[in-house]
């Protein structure tokens, strides 16, 4: 029996140019400006090299919304990767995309971003003795209901609390060069030990820190004037967060020195200089908002990707229906939460159970591991994604494109290969945690051969495109 695909309920376009670039920088903009920053000055061997991360970071951030934008032009429906990916290579390439997303790379993201939650919030409310295990699955069960509840911040509401982001940001960087020396930005600081894997290290926390520069994909269907705003909201988002992102690294080495900016408590020791009895704690409270605004949109938009998943493969159907008392999509929802609590436990499983009071910069950092078990998967399915622009150039070569990528092929090509970079570089630099998210990702393709799939997915009912 073959089955028909089910179309989900049409969502009015309620985004403008500003609504959408202000989507990109407030998830841009959550907790990874504020926790990856003395990584990097730590692996690095000495200051302008931990600079240069942050620039190559924002380039490579650059080129991809170039290659996002033709992209989503082009394809203007929601989904993201998932309808690029199924349309270039096939539904197979879009379930294990799928897949992924929702057992590896979105769980683990929201993961990581709970555990930063939990060391501010849990700092900021003086919870010495709680174990940061218990904050952070408290944090991901309570947004999760909320979220099912329909308790979901609105557009206006995300604007708002972007501008706080940015206004904040902007705030670290008066302190550094209202309070901080010029001569600190010299390369004479003392060295960190040297580690051959830096650069990739490194860049795996900075692009961490950049996620979320192509999230706009996922909303195209909503964006007004979509073929027009997508792309200039996409590469407005990474040039302003890339500046501002440059901005306060520098801030930090000028506030406080190299050593200072190594230190796991850089941002609040910088507004600290500034505000001696409250900075430390205003600084929490910029890091607690900033996370769990990020923690409850990508709760929310994750909750999306299941759905359209759902709608294209019966098995996981059940993921498409919505709550006929709360209007939202519970079961996927409830899904995700618990997928990501699974992964939280395995990766706190693997280290200490560290409470709130214990932190220091030698212990076990469970954020890290997090963003280790999901990088070369993620990166892997970027680098597919990039292969998927040339590929679609020529299977739909007399599709409209509204946008198109700059310098074709050559920033595409810079695309690539810093995305194999990455997934090499990710599996060098920790190839244990590297094995289990690909073991996890590749555990979905048995899922795809069970019989009764759908004959058509979403990308192959588009046979229809505008041309032009």
């Amino acid at each position: 029996m073959q089955a028909q695909r089910r179309e989900s309920t049409p969502v009015p376009a309620l985004f403008g140019l500003w609504d959408a670039t202000s989507l990109i920088v407030g998830i841009i903009i959550g907790v990874g400006i504020f926790q990856t920053p003395p990584r990097v000055f730590s692996d690095a061997p000495q200051l302008w090299p931990a600079l240069s991360t942050w620039f190559f970071g924002g380039l490579f951030a650059l080129i991809g919304a170039f290659c996002f934008a033709e992209l989503a032009s082009a394809y203007p429906k929601s989904g993201g990767e998932y309808v690029y990916l199924t349309r270039a290579f096939g539904p197979w390439v879009g379930f294990v995309y799928a897949w992924t997303q929702l057992t590896i790379i979105r769980p683990g993201s929201i993961g990581a971003v709970a555990y930063i939650f939990a060391i501010h919030a849990g700092t900021l409310l003086q919870w010495g003795e709680v174990p940061l295990l218990f904050v952070a699955l408290g944090a991901i069960a309570a947004l999760t209901v909320i979220n099912i509840l329909g308790v979901t911040l609105g557009k206006h509401t995300h604007n708002l609390l972007t501008i706080v982001k940015v206004l904040g940001l902007v705030g670290i960087l008066i302190i550094g060069i209202g309070w901080g020396h010029v001569q600190r930005l010299s390369p004479a600081a003392q060295a960190a030990p040297l580690n051959k894997d830096w650069f990739a290290g490194s860049m795996i926390a900075v692009l961490w820190a950049y996620a979320g520069w192509h999230e706009a994909a996922y909303i195209a269907s909503e964006v007004k004037n979509n073929r027009r705003n997508l792309p200039l909201a996409l590469i407005a988002g990474a040039t302003l967060v890339t500046i501002l992102y440059l901005s306060i690294n520098v801030a930090l080495v000028l506030g406080l020195g190299v050593d200072g900016a190594r230190s796991d408590s850089a941002a609040a020791d910088l507004a600290a200089l500034a505000w001696p009895q409250g900075g430390r704690q205003a600084m929490s409270v910029l890091i607690v908002i900033s996370a769990f605004g990020a923690l409850n949109g990508m709760i929310f938009t994750t909750a999306r990707i299941a759905v359209a998943f759902g709608d294209d493969y019966p098995l996981f159907a059940p993921l498409t229906r919505w709550s006929p008392t709360f209007h939202t999509p519970m079961r996927a929802l409830i899904l995700q939460g618990l997928m990501s609590a699974i992964l939280v436990l395995g990766v706190f499983h693997f280290g200490r159970a560290l409470t709130i009071g214990e932190m220091g910069a030698n212990q076990h950092n469970p954020f890290d591991d997090l963003l280790d078990v999901t990088a070369a998967v993620f990166w892997f399915l970027f680098l597919l994604t990039g292969i998927a622009l040339f590929i679609l150039r020529k299977k739909d070569a007399n599709l409209h494109r509204p946008f198109k990528v700059p310098a074709y092929p050559l920033l595409p090509l810079v695309f690539c290969a810093g995305c194999s970079y990455m997934v090499v570089g990710s599996i060098m630099y920790n190839p244990t945690y590297s094995l289990a998210g690909l073991c996890i990702a590749l555990a979905g393709l048995p899922f795809y051969f069970i019989p009764r799939w759908p004959t058509k997915t979403p990308a192959e009912t588009e046979e229809r495109l505008p041309v032009g």
